[in-house]
């Protein structure tokens, strides 16, 4: 029973103990750690990253992977900045682009889905594929050049603050509590779940399994265009680089969050802890005057020793 116990409170309060954690350690050497500046500067910065978590948890719940967010973002912000500059040629309304990438990048997850769904592909290959297949498109958008997206209007998710925080840290968290939403309150998540915990069985009492897993895809996929939008706002431009680096650091943050690789297991709220735990590891290393490389290094540890205590290997199946 102990045992149990004792699993249970590790899966549940572990990551929000390493981050209070974290966060006494990292005050402890750098004080300034403790500032409303750098409080701001960790939100702004776990923005971008937190939208692609978000959406990668939905997919990781039903036991699935999506390996496409770092070129489905580099195509959705290349399109957001292309379409923005056709906007400002005729009226100073360039964030009217935003719902225009958002589209695109509900378009890419869906048809993500609907291939690894229809042909019976492991997810984790299709999606590898639809990235590297934006990644190209993008190129192709953008000339292979930079991208301007200095829209006044649209530059205000980081230029206008509200209480020391950037705009774009309070349209991270609506979304995060849309998010929650559709985890908690809708069928969409409840069947979520219901697949991550077996597929087989979900079908058995009613699921439309194949339904529920283009849906999650394409939802996933408006959350990366969301970080997308987030990361173009922060540096003002784009190019087909935009989503690197972006996958290993949203994975990491779900998995050491706590949501299980096998799915049926954690959440949005899981995720944010998890973001949180590696932009303060990043934050604090950058404090202290680490090199980024052992920034990386930290982290491949840090992940792996969350699968290995998070993961029953005796029950360990392949991703779906």
């Amino acid at each position: 029973m102990s045992k149990v116990l004792s699993k249970e409170f590790l899966q549940r309060w572990a990551p929000l103990i390493v981050l209070f954690s974290l966060c006494i350690i990292v005050s402890i050497i750098n004080p300034n750690f403790l500032s409303v500046r750098n409080f701001a500067r960790l939100a702004t910065s776990s923005a971008a990253p937190l939208m692609l978590a978000i959406g990668v948890t939905f997919i990781i719940i039903m036991g699935s992977i999506d390996l496409s967010m770092e070129g489905v973002m580099a195509f959705c912000g290349a399109s957001l900045a292309v379409v923005m500059l056709q906007f400002n040629s005729f009226v100073e309304w360039g964030f009217l682009a935003i719902p225009v990438a958002i589209v695109f990048g509900v378009a890419i997850g869906f048809v993500n889905g609907l291939i690894h769904v229809k042909l019976k592909i492991p997810s984790f290959l299709v999606s590898l594929g639809i990235g590297f297949s934006c990644i190209g498109l993008t190129m192709v958008m953008t000339g292979g050049v930079r991208v301007s997206a200095s829209d006044k209007a649209f530059r205000l998710l980081l230029t206008e603050r509200f209480f020391g925080f950037p705009l774009m840290v309070y349209v991270a968290f609506a979304a995060l509590l849309l998010a929650y939403f559709i985890q908690k309150k809708t069928a969409l998540g409840r069947n979520l779940y219901a697949i991550g915990g077996g597929e087989e069985l979900a079908h058995a009492s009613g699921v439309k399994v194949e339904r529920v897993r283009i849906i999650a895809f394409a939802l996933a996929g408006a959350f990366y265009a969301l970080g997308a939008m987030f990361a173009v706002a922060q540096i003002g431009s784009v190019a087909s680089n935009l989503g690197t680096g972006f996958m290993f650091v949203s994975i990491t943050s779900v998995v050491v969050g706590g949501t299980a690789l096998m799915g049926g297991i954690g959440g949005v709220w899981q995720t944010l802890v998890g973001v949180l735990i590696v932009a303060v590891i990043s934050n604090g290393m950058v404090l202290v005057g680490l090199p980024t490389y052992i920034q990386e290094g930290v982290l491949g540890v840090l992940v792996i020793l969350a699968v290995a205590l998070a993961t029953n290997r005796k029950a360990i199946q392949l991703v779906k």
